[in-house]
């Protein structure tokens, strides 16, 4: 399904031309169809005889309400640009087919409306005048029909433009991630607060959670409906309304954007392009009281030019927005700029950095996913896909890295290897970026949980100090002369123990359990620290760190003055029996 909206001057019409072909008026204020004037949004939908279904967005066409039809041609696929044929080319006709450029629609359908009050001479020149205001623009190739909305005259022909028209409309794309920019909010009784809008970038289906932007008020999908049949999920590309739970009407207004939780980069300000206007009578600078209009909302901005003082009419540049709320954007999205000081649409253009890292005076954005990443130097897949809609493969680890970081972080790294030395460095020290890129370099391995360059031999391989341990494992040398890091790292591989000042062999643990195992089958009561002592040939100075560390480590139990048997006396028997 394709949503198309009107265009067109005030008066020229549009509702009108809608209702013909739906049979809905698509003013739905008392006061619209009192006074014959388009105020706010309208909605409508028709089905032509092909079967294809589609949606009207009615616009009011007066200037003062140039906001609300902002608000509704911000999501559309294309449209219908309405020019009276008794009055031709209008103030706002022209503003409206350049806010439509600006917003990046690029296939509609011209119609001339009021056929009936124009002979066929004037009828020409109305077209041939039409013609000449639209060269050049979306519209320079559009198909033109004339009708007479009252009469029904040329409707035929208007439905059969139509259904060309959705045939080289493209369908609305589904990237898997919803937005719902919110055009109405209204109550109904019984059911709560009901909310309609265009739905794009993915589908949305009943029960689903929902994050109102901006603020992040959680609301839950009580129901959907199209085209005015409920439905269990729609796709992108359809107006739609939904029936939402857990917030009131005060609480979703005009502007609100519904989306996914944490799929959306929400944005205090933006990098955007500026296309200025050609008929505008002055330059673009920061100076003045901005207004964007960005999907159906309207907010007032702070506006700074990016490696210009000015713009002038016709010319094009970059600009940083300062929004006054968070909202969830993306590259691509389209925006128009307007000056309320003037009351005129300044030009308008599509957001290139909902993130931007590089202070103003050196910011070049563009849509570019690979600046985003060069900024940044790391970052994860799933936040190159929330800031630039774009799905990349990692390059380490969860991680997408710049040519630069890449090289940078190799370089560092390597460079501590390298200074940790034969030992290696201690993968604990390492962060996780650290740790896998270590998966992509050559020339280094792992052993022992550390890390050191390939080919080097284990200096704690046949170190003298371990073996002079292992020839006195109860009389124990001091290691005055090993290395403070070689010791550490003999007491992380396990390799030793230390107690109160002692370092033992890690041997000397099992050989002590084996010599109390045999002292309590002697004294089934209990040994004392001097028969232990004896039994190992040692003397107190090392007999009692080691029955510190076996009554720690539950082989043993102090009594007083004794050791008895501890929990874990067993589990060292079979290793005894086994000697």
């Amino acid at each position: 399904m394709r949503v198309i909206a009107t265009a067109g001057h005030v008066d020229h019409g549009k509702s009108t031309l809608v209702g013909a072909l739906t049979g809905v008026n698509p003013d739905r204020w008392e006061e619209e169809r009192r006074r014959g004037l388009t105020i706010d949004l309208g909605f409508a939908a028709a089905r032509l005889p092909s079967g294809e279904s589609f949606a009207f967005v009615d616009v009011p066409g007066h200037v003062r309400f140039i906001k609300n039809m902002l608000a509704g041609v911000g999501s559309v696929d294309a449209c219908c640009f309405v020019v009276a044929a008794n009055e031709g080319w209008k103030p706002q006709s022209e503003e409206h087919l350049r806010i439509l450029e600006l917003l990046g629609v690029t296939h509609g359908l011209i119609v001339l409306t009021k056929s009936d009050l124009v002979d066929e001479e004037l009828l020409e020149i109305a077209k041939l005048e039409v013609e000449d205001r639209v060269a050049g623009t979306f519209l320079a190739k559009a198909e033109t029909v004339a009708v007479d909305s009252l009469s029904g005259r040329g409707m035929a022909e208007f439905g059969r433009a139509l259904a060309r028209l959705l045939a080289r409309t493209p369908e609305a794309t589904d990237n898997g991630r919803a937005r719902l920019w919110v055009d109405r909010s209204f109550v109904i009784q019984g059911s709560g607060t009901v909310v309609t809008g265009t739905l794009i970038g993915g589908g949305l289906k009943r029960g689903e959670e929902l994050l109102v932007c901006p603020g992040g008020r959680k609301a839950r999908i009580r129901a959907l409906q199209t085209l005015g049949e409920t439905r269990e999920r729609i796709p992108p590309g359809r107006r739609c309304a939904l029936n939402l739970a857990w917030v009131n009407r005060e609480q979703i207004k005009r502007g609100d954007a519904l989306v996914r939780p944490g799929e959306w980069h929400q944005s205090g300000r933006v990098d955007a392009s500026l296309q200025v206007l050609k008929n505008l009578s002055h330059e673009v600078s920061r100076r003045g009281a901005f207004v964007a209009y960005l999907g159906s909302g309207e907010f007032p901005v702070r506006l700074r030019l990016l490696g210009n003082d000015a713009l002038s009419p016709g010319e094009s540049g970059a600009v940083r927005l300062f929004l006054p709320q968070r909202l969830p954007l993306l590259p691509g999205d389209r925006y128009v700029l307007r000056e309320s000081g003037r009351n005129e649409t300044v030009g308008g253009g599509e957001v290139l950095d909902v993130d931007p890292r590089l202070p103003a005076s050196r910011a070049r954005p563009d849509r570019n996913p690979d600046r985003v990443i060069a900024e940044r130097g790391w970052m994860r897949t799933d936040e190159l896909l929330r800031l630039t809609g774009a799905s990349r493969k990692a390059d380490v680890g969860r991680w997408l890295v710049s040519p630069q970081a890449l090289s940078s972080a190799k370089g560092g790294l390597l460079a501590r290897i390298a200074e940790a030395g034969p030992l290696g460095l201690d993968l604990a020290a390492l962060d996780q970026r650290q740790r896998a890129l270590l998966e992509l370099m050559d020339g280094i391995e792992s052993v022992g949980g550390r890390v050191r360059t390939s080919g080097i031999e284990d200096p704690l391989a046949n170190h003298s100090f371990l073996a002079e341990l292992e020839t006195r494992p109860f009389n124990p040398p001091e290691p005055r002369k090993v290395d403070p890091r070689e010791l550490s790292e003999m007491l992380r591989r396990s390799l030793i123990i230390s107690r109160e000042g002692a370092v033992f062999p890690s041997s000397a643990v099992t050989k002590a359990a084996k010599a109390a195992s045999a002292l309590l089958k002697k004294h089934p009561g209990g040994f004392t620290v001097a028969q232990f002592r004896d039994a190992l040939s040692t003397t107190r100075k090392f007999a009692l760190p080691l029955l510190a560390e076996l009554d720690e480590r539950g082989i043993t139990s102090r009594k007083g003055d004794l050791r008895l048997g501890g929990p874990r006396l067993s589990e060292m028997r079979p290793a005894e029996e086994g000697s």
